[in-house]
Parts: structure tokens; C-alpha cells; sequence
């Protein structure tokens, strides 16, 4: 089976190999992750109005926590487990970026990548294939954030958001954003490579779906739902990719908290990359093409 590998980079006499070989090929991959985000940027700013439309779609979603919360916590007096209606505000306007970040390559994609032959074109590629989705996605980034900053700014004269964050904050926030990127990418990318095993994927894609909306602050801020929910999400990487990056930015939160946050997340962000390597190696060799 043919696998997709880095080239080996030469050595040179007056350095160590394996030195010389790691710098070479860490510049040559920072190379290519540069040139392949700028390919990304400028493919989606030339889809820029159907982005556009995309994401004003995606503010349903939120919209839609955010009024009927912002109820609950009028009726109850002004707040409800330390929410006002402006901090929920903010809580949900931070979601709309945090949401857009986390869009990855999907595991439902896999399923059409192995029956349309692109997987083995990828394949011929002399660069392991999830390099061109962490770039690709990245770059796309981009013009999200772009995007998001006048529907933020909509959002916020309507919704009067109770929002000030410090520097620290500010600072862990963006780390945060991307660290949320790459877990989400790693897991679902593990999830998408079952469907080198089998074809009868949907329903277990449907049940990590489920159990990320309902453990990660997607679909309520984590302090608020019951002792047990918050015992489970702890344990697993779904709140590193929504709760925590949401709460960076809107508090309350401690400095140790966020220090733990981040760590949180690079443990995950190694935990996914080796859950994909392992798979990988696995299941590529379950792969078969045939073509015309």
C-alpha cells in the first residue's frame, strides 16, 4: 500500500544529522502550511458572499440560546447561577467566533473522500494528508474572522453584552481558539478514518455530535448544568474546544484556571494527534482503490 511520508531531508557533515534533518524538514513543512493558508484565503475570498450567507446561517443557532436564556434569567429576578442577561449576551456572541473556528474537515467528508478515489490521490502526495486539512482550514480561518467582526458588532448593539476581559484573558483566548481548532480537528479526524473499517459510520458520528453538544457549552454554559454533566465533561476534550475558550474570554475565571485550561488542551491536542497516528497506520492498510 502506498503511504505518504515527509522526504527524508539530507545531512550535512558539519551539523548532526538528526538536527540538520528535523530543521529542514520543520522549515519545509512551515513552508508549505504558509502557502497552502494563503491558497485557502484566496479560494474563500472568492466565495466570500457564500461564506458570508454561512455563517449568518450559524447565528440561528445561538440566537436562539441566547433569547430564550437571557428570558430565563430576566424572570428569575436577573440572573440565573451568576448569568445576567448581559453576560449570557456574551457568552453567546464570543460563541458565534469559538463555533466558526471549530469547523473542521467533517467525518461524514471521509465517507465521499474513499468512495470518490480523492483519498488515493492524496495518498500520492509526499505529505501526510492531514497537513493539507490543518492548512487548508486554517488559512479559511481567516476570512471567518473577517467575516465575524461585523455580525459581532450587530450582535452586540442589540444584545448589550456584559464584557470586560483583561490582557490575560485576551492573550489565552486566542491561544485558546486554536487549541480548540486542532483537538477538534485531531478527534474528528480520528472519527472520520472508522470509515476505512466500515461504511456504517452515521450513527456513531451522530453520537459523538450529540455528546459534544451536550458536554462542551455548545448548548449551555457548563456551570449550569448538573454536577455529574460537569464530572464527565472534565474528563473528556469536548469542553476544551467550546467551554473553555467561550469562558477565557467572558469569565468569571481565574488565572490558575486559565494556566490549567491551556494545559488541558495540549494534553488533548497530543492525546488526538496520537489516536490519529495510531489509526492511521492501522487502518490505511485496510485501504483499497481500484481504478479505471
Amino acid at each position: 500500500m502506498i503511504t505518504a511520508e515527509p522526504a527524508s531531508a539530507p545531512t550535512a557533515e558539519t551539523e548532526p544529522g538528526r538536527f540538520r534533518e528535523f530543521r529542514t524538514n520543520a522549515s519545509w513543512l512551515w513552508r508549505y502550511y504558509t502557502q497552502f493558508m494563503r491558497l485557502a484565503i484566496i479560494t474563500q475570498f472568492q466565495y466570500r458572499a457564500a461564506n458570508y450567507f454561512y455563517m449568518i446561517g450559524m447565528i440561528a443557532e445561538p440566537v436562539v440560546y441566547l433569547v430564550v436564556w437571557s428570558t430565563i434569567a430576566r424572570t428569575n429576578g436577573g440572573s440565573i447561577g451568576g448569568f445576567t442577561a448581559g453576560t449570557f449576551a456574551a457568552y453567546y456572541i464570543v460563541w458565534t467566533l469559538v463555533r466558526n473556528i471549530n469547523i473542521v474537515f467533517t467525518p461524514f467528508g471521509w465517507e465521499q473522500r474513499i468512495k470518490d478515489g480523492e483519498l488515493s490521490g492524496l495518498l500520492l502526495q509526499p505529505i501526510h494528508p492531514i497537513h493539507r486539512d490543518l492548512a487548508f482550514f486554517a488559512g479559511w480561518k481567516v476570512i471567518v474572522i473577517i467575516l465575524w467582526l461585523p455580525i459581532a458588532a450587530a450582535l452586540t448593539l442589540i444584545f448589550h453584552p456584559s464584557l470586560s476581559p483583561t490582557v490575560w484573558q485576551c492573550v489565552v483566548f486566542f491561544l485558546a481558539l486554536w487549541g480548540a481548532y486542532l483537538i477538534r480537528s485531531m478527534f474528528l479526524w480520528a472519527l472520520g478514518l472508522i470509515s476505512l473499517w466500515t461504511t456504517r459510520v452515521s450513527a456513531i458520528f451522530q453520537a459523538y455530535f450529540m455528546a459534544e453538544l451536550l458536554l462542551s457549552g455548545r448548548l449551555v454554559p457548563l456551570t449550569l448544568m448538573p454536577k455529574l454533566v460537569r464530572s464527565l465533561a472534565g474528563v473528556l476534550p469536548f469542553q476544551s474546544t467550546f467551554g473553555f475558550p467561550i469562558t477565557a474570554l467572558t469569565g468569571p475565571i481565574t488565572d490558575t484556571q486559565l494556566w490549567h485550561g491551556l494545559l488541558t488542551q495540549l494534553l488533548w491536542i497530543v492525546v488526538g494527534g496520537l489516536i490519529v497516528k495510531l489509526m492511521w497506520r492501522r487502518g490505511i492498510r485496510r485501504f483499497a482503490s481500484v481504478g479505471g
